[in-house]
């Protein structure tokens, strides 16, 4: 089970009308989202991994401590939410280093785990996995191998698999129907979705897989009463906010069908074996 820490004025979806700098004149609502959340993992007895920006760490720290301190592992989604397909190398090794630090430096542990913002590591920009290494992160989980018009590459392995760079990279899941890839992860498509589809296709992945099944959302999708956007495009206000007030129903349903752990314990195996390479 993953999170991706990030407030709904983070999103790539709206970057076109919210800029950076407006961030500190809007109030977060990532902290509250957040420890419902964990409340909720408490209730169902599961623990997750909660990639998280260093702006959040930066602003909210409270959320930090208790994703550490209630035994759920902290890894990195970079520091604001920038692609890393927008940036040049230097920008990106600044950014991840940025998040990393604090990240680290709030909650007194070791931050090994990363995913890219919007999956933003395709062909164009592989060089981001020697930069993780070189700061020593052990895992990614930065590549959605499907057709998207904002991120994904189709023929990219679709299991976890060790690169030549040296480190784990954990493919967000897809199912593969009529030679092309389906994806079955979370985000939009589980909001989208009736929960029964979503179940059925999960299942199908298991059957057919020996690999776990991981899952993706953020704290702003059970947040029905988020300020609304009103300026973004109409296709990202419609991915965005489609089927927010089914979330959390359905979310729940998925915590109580399935054994849920966190990145670092479900791939524990993997990451204490460098010669393994499964695809």
């Amino acid at each position: 089970m993953t999170v991706d820490v990030e407030d709904y004025f983070h999103v790539s979806a709206f970057e076109s009308v919210i800029s950076p700098n407006d961030w500190g004149d809007i109030s977060p609502r990532v902290g509250d989202n957040t420890h419902r959340l964990i409340d909720l993992f408490n209730e169902k007895g599961v623990k997750a991994t909660f990639f998280t920006l260093g702006w959040v760490a930066k602003y909210c720290p409270d959320v930090i401590k208790r994703i550490t301190d209630e035994g759920h592992e902290l890894a990195s989604h970079g520091t604001n939410h920038r692609r890393n397909t927008t940036m040049s190398e230097k920008e990106v090794r600044a950014d991840i280093l940025e998040s990393k630090d604090i990240l680290e430096q709030v909650s007194g542990q070791a931050v090994l785990g990363y995913r890219a913002p919007s999956f933003s590591i395709n062909k164009s920009n592989q060089w981001v996995f020697d930069i993780l290494v070189d700061l020593g992160f052990t895992y990614s989980s930065s590549t959605y191998p499907i057709e998207h018009d904002l991120y994904g590459v189709p023929d990219w392995p679709r299991f976890p698999h060790w690169r030549d760079e040296g480190i784990l990279e954990i493919p967000v899941p897809t199912l593969r129907d009529a030679n092309k890839n389906k994806g079955i992860g979370g985000g939009g498509y589980f909001r989208l979705m009736p929960y029964w589809i979503s179940k059925r296709r999960i299942e199908a992945y298991i059957a057919k897989h020996e690999h776990p099944y991981n899952f993706y959302f953020h704290p702003w999708e059970i947040d029905v009463h988020q300020p609304r956007v009103k300026d973004a495009p109409f296709k990202s206000k419609l991915r965005h906010y489609i089927n927010l007030h089914a979330m959390e129903k359905k979310l729940t349903k998925l915590l109580d069908d399935y054994q849920w752990s966190s990145m670092n314990e479900v791939y524990s195996s993997l990451l204490h074996d460098t010669n393994t390479e499964s695809r």
